[in-house]
C-alpha cells in the first residue's frame, strides 16, 4: 500500500487538467515512505503531447531542494492526455529509477481512476494501491 498526502493528489490532478493537451510531469518526495510533496517540472520532450522528459539539470535542482528540505525522492509523475493512464512501452523502457513509484494521471473528467501508481522494475509493471492520508 502506497501512502500519499491527499493534497499531493489534488495538486497533480489540477496540473494535469490545466495542461490537458500536453503531458505534465514532475517529481514526488516525502518522509518515511509517505509522499507529501509534488514538484512540477517542465516537460522538455520533443513532442510533449505524446511524451515526457525532465531536463537533467532540473532533476539535479529538485534533488538538491529535497535534500535542503529533508525530503526523500519517492516518485515521478506524468500524465497521459489522450490515452489510458497505464504505463506505455516507452514508460516501461525509460523507468530508470526502480525504487521510485510512477504515477500516471488522466486529465479526462470521465476517467475511472484519474490517478494510478505503478512499480516498474526490470520491465515488470505492478499497480499499487494508493492510501490517502490527511
Amino acid at each position: 500500500m502506497l501512502r500519499v498526502d491527499h493534497g499531493v493528489i489534488q495538486t497533480i490532478l489540477v496540473e494535469s487538467r490545466r495542461k490537458s493537451t500536453q503531458e505534465c510531469c514532475g517529481l514526488l518526495a516525502g518522509r518515511e515512505g509517505v509522499i507529501t510533496h509534488a514538484f512540477p517540472a517542465e516537460n522538455v520532450a520533443a513532442d510533449p503531447t505524446r511524451n515526457y522528459e525532465l531536463a537533467p539539470k532540473e532533476i539535479v535542482r529538485l534533488l538538491r531542494e529535497f535534500r535542503a528540505q529533508g525530503l526523500e525522492f519517492l516518485g515521478i509523475y506524468h500524465s497521459h492526455p489522450s490515452g489510458d493512464n497505464v504505463p506505455s512501452p516507452r514508460d516501461i523502457e525509460r523507468a530508470y529509477y526502480s525504487e521510485a513509484v510512477y504515477f500516471i494521471l488522466s486529465p479526462r473528467p470521465d476517467a475511472a481512476k484519474p490517478v494510478r501508481a505503478f512499480s516498474i522494475r526490470d520491465g515488470s509493471v505492478t499497480e499499487l494501491e494508493i492510501q490517502l492520508v490527511p
